[in-house]
């Protein structure tokens, strides 16, 4: 097959099926066990150095060793082998001072690989198999430090490295490869090297191959050994428009699936991924079997996580031929469809989409414009120039401006010394860099030094088209985002009309000419001095403002840039003036689709918090609205000057002396309560009414905190104080309103009934949800929990709902919400239906719900912070019809999509589903003995012994905050909200332990059992082992992946009966909530949702938290199979442990009904205070139940969906109506129920 021919092959392979990628070349040669006479081969018999261990020096002295292991993984089932090149590059072989042999190692590798691939596409015509010219990392980092006494110094040089991996590069494109992988990345700085070296190779040869591009994580923190996340990595990286991006070596399979699920989640490319084979052990080998690997990937099958796998380190022709059975009929993954939008990264990810706020460019690192950072440049105290980029970070800056351009200094050298330092400070590198400089030399130097993906600033078309396609060119092989200046060969733009026509051009030539991402340009239309005294001068502010509007209307995906410092340069000296005009400037663009500006982040003054008559003299100087707006400014800019507005607000301690609106709002916006009530009266007794109080200022007060939610500038907790500071106020004022009697009532935006269905205890989202749109004016109708359908309806009907909002946990749930959409249906209901709660997903909306609901729209609401913007939206009457339609035809696909999933999973029947569990060996284990069965009753648990176990993640996720505990403290957006949020948890926290607020019960059992049928479990009493007290029914898979799918069921974990071995299976129910619910109320009387909220969410910790501690009680002691164990409380979080704790109602055993049966054999409802609801809620909400299993084996799972002959059998085994038991479980049925 030609080349083109091999290409169109692998692209419709890859769109087809799962592709298979080799193992480890160095594992099978190590297997051989070569000597050095076997390296040296008989041409290099008399070489002066020691060669064994070069292992690609192999592809010339034994060429049919390399070829055989070729054979061995091509009939093992890779489609895709890799050539012998691993080191084959001058830096590595350098080390046997064999840099000189490197191109024809490349070239010997390419042959012998691209002849055995050859050999068997002739055998297997309709499976070609292609060669992928392997590219390694080198022994040397771009980004690892030379000399620890100096920190900018490098073992390599980015052009090293590139000269290096082209020669490399171009030797394997001689042999008729057909892929280029550059793989185990470590140091991304490399990988852009190999990128750039491909580029020129291809440039050379004239023509272009595909590459793939695989990182490696070493660690458990997720990211390179140069630190990038995954997703910083791909940005990094993308701009080399791969075939595949993915991850190998370092991690088995297990320890990278949350990395292979990221960069699943956010790559564009294919993905791929070949792990080791587990660890290494203590003797550098690796155990994880074949079974075992093969059994993760399936794993990542089944979760749409990959289009291409193989194996590294430790992978035998027996792994590969493994995986190529689990992935062998499988879909591939389906490329998701990001949303599109400006993609930089440092050491973690920063994109710039349409719904990004303003972006922030520290300019501070900047030698022309900081008289500080050039005196510490000139002078080499480049540390102290790093205090300063790292204070602009912390202050906001989300990216840095580098410039070094200054007569008195080497910039080119200035330029590296200070990106190679910043690479190393990672509070700084996080940032993406802006690399700044009218010298091109200086701006590639930069380019050079960080491994991230960085913006230049700039290029244009000053020196003519030629130039600017060069430069362009350039940025693209480098992977970088670009500024482009409005200034051609005739100048700088100047006018409205000369900004418009350079952008344009500049844009066209770019996106038309050179194929370069519209979403990477950057255009700066000039900001030039304004209120200089110069007529021309003062249209140079709405010039800009008015070019960027253009841009966004006529230039799709362009990005629009500014340096702000400009347009205040003629008060240079008047710090509270340029301020001024910066904050004015700031308002106006960024709503006419200003992106971002290069700024002091530490020194922007709030456009609402300056002086009304400066403000109004900057604002006719800014939009050129008055003729004499210059003189004007000039006259009172005396007044202002040698102050700092920044310093002013940074902190006020002088908000009491406000006029009492404004103590009002701000109040409202910092969450105080301290002065509330009396303010609240003061405004009383000034208003006409007090109804006039809530309609002006407190209203006034709650519409900008919404707006700041809006905008991402407030977060839930804040959003949350906000109300509890506006309900005091409402309560202080509602006896002087009911006084008056004035029968008038507050004009809101609208009503909505909310409620959690009937069945279910859960309303922790829900009452989150009914306060941030009570801070937006919304009125809220809340009818609390396990409410009925026809209390929602009648309710919403007598209030005159706007909307209707249902709630659930519980996987029940979801059949009531169902139900409601039908009657809503029925009765003629017409107004919109939103669902939402932790259980609720858009497919189950759009599958099972809006089908049965035409008269309005239903609407899947994520979560608090989209609940504003759908409501809003469904209120609108300009709105309203187009999203309702965008939503429909949106389900409309999601049904589609189901739809076509469905009908590709490959179900197997009942019966035969049960010949595909795991066979587990009952004749070499020994089902551990109880030291104590029975029931074992914790009654009033000391809940400061829980504190230790918690786990706080979940808490930060319940309020809308994201990020592990406790590096959510470290995160630039919220981490101070999340200590603030914090800190109040643990006085709350305080406050209950010592007040006993709350209580804490538990009940623990455990008895004697046996599998009998397959899948049901009998449990018999400790006293006569023949009592039967229960028969538990559990489910089964059904839906196979592969020949080799191994089918599970959480009864495959006891001994069957007709082995004649005594097992035991365990049972808990326990609570943390015995008071909460009375706790939460009372601060809803005080008007105070925060730590009524907050109390739930507490609740629901010490709950999971004394699970683990209970859990890990029956290990050591009750039961006693693991009494030595000694486990950090991450690793109990991590279920380090041995046996597991699945829940009735979760994904390996989803039937809700099950816990009748285990809550009779505990008693839990007299022993543990826990009782069920219709629907199997349990209450008090913060309550948890389980089973407890101890084979060493034991594992969690998801059933997935069943079949209609399953849900037949459970319901005969379990004696209930097949109809009600396809109601229970409907949620994961594989067909549609009649």
């Amino acid at each position: 097959m030609k080349r083109k021919q091999r290409l169109e092959a692998l692209y419709g392979a890859l769109n087809e099926r799962i592709l298979v990628l080799d193992g480890a070349m160095g594992t099978m040669i190590q297997s051989l066990r070569l000597t050095e006479t076997d390296y040296r081969g008989t041409q290099f018999t008399n070489f002066h150095k020691d060669l064994k261990g070069n292992n690609d020096l192999l592809s010339i002295t034994q060429p049919h060793l390399i070829r055989d292991i070729h054979t061995s993984f091509m009939e093992a089932g890779a489609d895709i082998i890799e050539t012998n090149t691993f080191n084959a590059n001058r830096t590595s072989m350098s080390d046997y001072d064999l840099e000189d042999f490197a191109g024809e190692i490349n070239r010997q590798a390419g042959k012998i690989a691209r002849q055995a691939a050859d050999n068997f596409t002739n055998m297997t015509p309709d499976k070609p198999r292609f060669v992928a010219g392997v590219i390694g990392p080198t022994t040397r980092g771009a980004c690892t430090v030379h000399d620890v006494n100096d920190l900018a110094s490098r073992n390599i040089t980015f052009d090293t490295l590139v000269n290096d991996y082209q020669e490399s590069i171009v030797a394997l494109l001689d042999t008729n490869i057909d892929i280029l992988l550059i793989e185990t990345v470590f140091d991304t700085l490399n990988a852009k090297a190999a990128i750039f070296a491909a580029k020129s190779a291809f440039d050379i040869v004239n023509y272009e191959l595909p590459i793939m591009i695989s990182g490696t994580i070493p660690g458990k923190d997720g990211r390179t050994l140069t630190g990038q996340t995954v997703e910083a990595f791909y940005n990094s990286v993308a701009h080399a428009n791969p075939i595949s991006i993915g991850l190998n070596c370092a991690l088995g399979a297990d320890a990278l699936r949350p990395h292979v699920k990221e960069l699943a989640r956010i790559s564009e490319s294919y993905t791929s991924v070949h792990p080791n084979a587990g660890l290494p052990n203590e003797l550098g080998e690796f155990d994880e079997s074949p079974g075992h690997m093969a059994t993760v990937i399936a794993d990542y099958v089944e979760n749409n996580f990959i289009n291409i796998v193989g194996g590294c380190c430790g992978t035998t022709p027996k792994h590969i031929e493994a995986i190529a059975d689990v992935v062998s009929g499988q879909s591939p993954r389906t490329i998701p469809d990001i949303e599109p939008g400006c993609r930089l990264a440092g050491l973690e990810a920063f994109n710039i989409t349409k719904n990004s706020l303003f972006v922030n460019i520290g300019e501070r690192c900047n030698i022309t414009g900081s008289a500080k950072f050039k005196n510490m440049i000139i002078a080499n105290e480049y540390e102290a120039g790093l205090g300063i980029a790292e204070s602009q970070v912390n202050e906001g800056a989300q990216i840095i401006d580098v410039n070094m351009d200054e007569g008195m200094l080497d910039s080119e050298e200035a330029m590296q010394q200070f990106c190679n330092m910043i690479a190393l400070e990672p509070n700084i590198a996080k940032a993406p860099i802006m690399l700044d400089s009218s010298n091109w030399d200086v701006i590639e130097t930069g380019l050079k030094c960080t491994q991230g993906k960085s913006i230049v600033n700039s290029i244009s078309l000053k020196e003519g088209k030629e130039s600017f396609i060069k430069q362009a060119k350039l940025c693209q092989h480098y992977g970088a985002a670009v500024v482009v200046m409005a200034f051609d060969e005739d100048g700088q733009a100047d006018t409205l009309e000369r900004r418009k026509e350079i952008c344009k051009k500049s844009y066209d030539i770019l996106v038309n000419e050179l194929s370069f991402s519209p979403h990477d340009i950057i255009l700066d239309p000039n900001l030039f001095p304004i209120a200089t005294g110069i007529k021309e001068h003062n249209k140079y502010a709405i010039d800009f403002i008015e070019t960027t509007k253009w841009i966004k209307n006529n230039l799709p995906g362009a990005l629009v840039s500014g340096g702000l410092s400009n347009v205040s340069f003629s008060f240079r000296g008047n710090n509270i003036v340029r301020e001024a005009i910066h904050s004015v400037f700031l308002y106006h663009a960024i709503k006419a689709g200003l992106d971002m500006a290069i700024v002091n982040a530490g020194q922007l003054a709030l456009y609402d918090d300056l002086p009304i008559e400066l403000r109004k003299a900057v604002e006719e100087a800014v939009l050129n609205t008055n003729v004499n707006a210059t003189e004007q400014l000039l006259k009172i800019a005396n007044d202002y000057k040698d102050n700092k507005l920044s310093e002013e607000r940074a902190e006020n301690p002088e908000w009491r002396s406000f006029p009492v609106s404004k103590r009002i709002e701000y109040a409202l916006v910092q969450g105080i309560t301290t002065h509330i009530i009396e303010d609240t009266e003061e405004a009383r007794q000034n208003a006409d009414r007090p109804l006039h109080v809530i309609e002006g200022p407190l209203m006034d007060g709650m519409n900008v905190v919404g707006d700041l939610f809006g905008e991402g500038k407030m977060f839930l907790p804040q959003v949350v104080k906000s109300a509890r500071v506006m309900k005091q106020a409402v309560g202080h004022l509602t006896p002087f309103i009911e006084e008056e009697s004035a029968g008038e009532q507050t004009r809101y935006k609208g009503k909505i009934v909310v409620a959690t269905v009937k069945g279910d205890v859960h309303d922790i989202g829900k009452n989150i949800v009914g306060v941030v749109l009570g801070c937006n004016n919304y009125e809220i109708v809340d009818l609390g929990v396990m409410v009925s359908c026809e209390e929602i309806l009648e309710t919403a009907n007598r209030e005159n709902a706007d909307i209707i909002g249902l709630s659930g946990l519980i996987t029940p749930s979801l059949e009531e919400m169902v139900h409601v959409s039908k009657e809503m249906q029925r009765i003629g209901c017409s107004i919109p239906l939103l669902i939402g709660g932790a259980t609720t997903s858009k497919t189950h909306t759009a599958v099972k719900i809006e089908p049965h609901y035409s008269n309005n729209q239903v609407v899947y609401v994520p979560n608090a912070s989209r609940a504003v913007t759908v409501v809003s939206t469904l209120l609108s009457d300009e709105k309203r019809i187009p999203y309702i339609s965008s939503i429909q035809n949106e389900y409309k696909d999601v049904r589609a999509r189901t739809e076509k999933r469905r009908s590709g999973q490959n179900y197997l029947s009942y019966e035969v589903a049960k010949t595909k569990r795991p066979k587990l060996d009952w004749e070499a284990f020994v089902p551990p003995t109880p030291r104590k069965p029975g029931i074992h009753v914790f009654d009033d648990y000391a809940l400061e012994e829980l504190i230790a176990t918690i786990d706080w993640t979940p808490f930060f996720t319940s309020w809308e905050l994201s990020g592990k505990f406790p590096k959510i403290f470290q995160h630039e957006t919220v981490g101070n909200q999340a200590k603030q949020l914090y800190d109040d948890a643990q006085e709350l926290l305080n406050e209950i332990i010592n007040k006993q607020l709350i209580t804490a019960k538990a009940v623990v059992g455990i008895w004697p059992a046996n599998q009998v049928n397959h899948d049901d479990i009998e449990v018999y009493s400790n006293d006569d082992p023949n009592k039967l007290l229960a028969t538990l029914c559990h489910i089964r898979q059904q839906n196979q992946k592969s020949d080799n799918t191994v089918l599970h069921s959480l009864a495959d974990y006891i001994a069957p009966k007709e082995t004649g071995i005594r097992d035991y299976i365990g049972g808990f129910a326990l609570t943390a909530g015995l008071g909460a619910n009375e706790l939460s109320q009372h601060y809803i009387d005080l008007d105070d949702d925060y730590s009524s909220i907050m109390i739930k969410a507490l609740a629901d910790r010490l709950a999971e938290s004394l699970a683990e501690q209970l859990h890990k009680r029956v290990r050591i002691d009750l039961w006693g199979y693991s009494p030595d164990e000694s486990f950090t409380n991450n690793e109990l979080i991590r279920e380090k442990y041995v046996g597991i704790r699945p829940a009735p109602g979760y994904p390996a055993c989803p039937d809700h009904t099950e816990k009748i049966k285990l809550f009779k054999l505990l008693d839990a409802t007299n022993n543990a205070n826990v009782s069920l609801t219709d629907n199997y809620a349990m209450s008090p909400a913060a309550s948890v139940s389980g089973w407890y299993f101890a084979h060493p084996e034991s594992r969690y799972f998801s059933t997935g969906n069943i079949t209609k002959d399953q849900i037949s059998s459970l319901a005969q085994r379990k004696n209930v109506e097949f109809t009600d038991l396809e109601r229970w479980l409907s949620s994961i049925l594989s067909y549609e129920p009649n």
